[in-house]
């Protein structure tokens, strides 16, 4: 009887040691990619001046809402136009041909879709102008 208690005691240990690891893996993955962001936004932010970066975004988008957010949050200069409210702007989307938004205009050249790495590099490749 005492053997099997034992080997009970012994596999709620190991499911103890098991969770606690992974959500040490866990917090210690966000605490990172929180980390590369910063680092990331930290970056953009330096690399960009006023009128470098233009979103043309839809005043639905989820992603254009997550983009600004992450703009703001790591104080990016950017300026922003929706394809609703803004006539001008609808007709810069549809010449692009761009199937969806948000469209990141880095320095005059568009990207469909918001990737901090990407504008990152983008704004590394592009000259200042």
């Amino acid at each position: 009887m005492k053997k099997g208690a034992d080997r009970g005691a012994s596999s709620r240990t190991t499911l103890v040691g098991v969770a606690l690891l992974v959500v040490g893996v866990s917090l210690a993955t966000g605490w990172w990619q929180r980390q590369r962001q910063a680092t990331l936004g930290e970056a953009v932010a330096a690399l960009a001046r006023p009128g470098d970066i233009r979103m043309i975004s839809s005043d639905t988008c989820g992603y254009c809402m997550l983009a600004r957010q992450w703009f703001q949050r790591h104080g990016v200069a950017f300026s922003e136009c929706s394809i609703e409210r803004d006539p001008a702007c609808r007709q810069a989307f549809d010449a692009l041909g761009a199937p969806g938004t948000p469209v990141i205009v880095v320095r005059g050249r568009p990207t469909l879709g918001f990737d901090a790495e990407r504008l990152r590099r983008r704004l590394e490749a592009a000259p200042a102008g």
